[in-house]
């Protein structure tokens, strides 16, 4: 019996309409026909899943989650692949959900029912996942769902996975960016909730990315709050520094948030013979290794960019280039080796690739790794 009753949705778009929007979709500005709903109160624990019409969600204005913050979400992508939706380690999605949910004083749903509504979302709307170079970006998140005005977790709460047939993060796709490094602006601190993935992180980033783009750059790299010294991560993205030496560098956990994609970067570099250290590195040091030739590349990686070369690094009183501007060898092999994993042109020794069996029914969990 499965946990999600589906209603269709009535209206959905039309074969003609949706071949349109997804020529060429702005990341995140199209939706699929339905999301998956579920319910958590104390007394019944989760209940009413639904696969159901993409629709405005009601709310009383006391929401606790509109006052308090409780919010956490998750990013993550389903591939065309022979017929099948091919997923990237939804597993770890599931589990660093639930982590920021403990952080956050949330309750997240189990990682069956986390699958499970993943599955049934992608098999309903399957004909949103474009083909070529696009993918289908899902959107799991929990809000909390109680009506009050005091400052206390929430006791009941909502999971929600909605759905977005998606391009390239960047207009240029794997072409370099350039950076903006705010020394005004913190994300986060030691004992904060750097490491949860929660809105609250999110928006306070908005005006140093504001700045960055003011000052003509693609995203904006943070510093840690303590000393304004350490390199942390940039706005939604991790951060890796090849060295002439074939050492791999990037910021240590703690303050930042644990990238999936951050994780398979390592795997796949030391895979690879590569050395690779999480430490502290700073700004300071990023510019004299520019500047020596000690820095051979730059990258961020993240589930909506994938891995994007950095050209050039902007701050208040200057400006460098990493190595000649243009991208590296090592981003490129790590990024084509990445995405050919995760669309299934390559062989998975991980055991990362999660193929749902497309054509079946909503109801079907024909779910298997491959």
């Amino acid at each position: 019996m499965s946990t999600f009753q589906f209603l269709q949705n009535s209206t959905p778009v039309g074969d003609a309409e949706r071949a349109a929007l997804l020529r060429e979709p702005q990341f995140g500005s199209v939706f699929t026909d339905h999301m998956a709903t579920l319910r958590w109160s104390v007394e019944r624990g989760w209940h009413d899943g639904r696969i159901e019409a993409v629709a405005p969600l009601s709310y009383h204005p006391a929401n606790a989650a509109f006052h308090y913050g409780q919010q956490i979400f998750e990013g993550m992508k389903a591939y065309r692949c022979d017929g099948n939706a091919l997923l990237f380690r939804p597993v770890e999605n599931a589990r660093r959900l639930a982590r920021s949910a403990e952080r956050m004083a949330m309750v997240c749903p189990p990682e069956d029912l986390f699958l499970e509504a993943i599955e049934s979302l992608v098999n309903v709307d399957a004909r949103w996942i474009p083909d070529g170079d696009g993918s289908l970006y899902l959107r799991p998140f929990v809000i909390a769902d109680d009506v009050f005005l005091g400052v206390r977790p929430a006791s009941r709460y909502l999971f929600c996975v909605i759905a977005s047939p998606v391009g390239s993060y960047f207009k240029g796709g794997a072409q370099p960016i350039t950076v903006w490094v705010s020394e005004t602006y913190s994300r986060a601190a030691r004992g904060g909730t750097g490491a949860a993935k929660c809105g609250g992180n999110y928006a306070g980033s908005l005006i140093a990315q504001s700045e960055a783009i003011e000052q003509g750059c693609d995203q904006v790299v943070f510093l840690d709050a303590a000393e304004g010294r350490w390199i942390e991560e940039l706005g939604g993205m991790n951060i890796f520094f090849v060295l002439d030496d074939g050492e791999l560098v990037t910021p240590p956990l703690g303050t930042i948030l644990p990238g999936v994609t951050r994780d398979a970067v390592i795997t796949l570099a030391r895979q690879a013979g590569r050395r690779v250290t999480e430490r502290p590195y700073s700004f300071d040091q990023w510019r004299s290794d520019a500047a020596s030739g000690r820095l051979v590349e730059t990258f961020v990686c993240g589930t909506a960019a994938t891995i994007v070369p950095v050209g050039q690094v902007r701050f208040a009183s200057g400006d460098f280039i990493v190595a000649d501007g243009s991208c590296g060898s090592l981003t490129a092999e790590l990024r084509d080796l990445l995405q050919d994993i995760q669309r299934g042109r390559a062989d998975d020794p991980h055991g990362w690739r999660y193929s749902i069996k497309l054509g079946s029914g909503w109801k079907a969990r024909n779910v298997a790794y491959v």
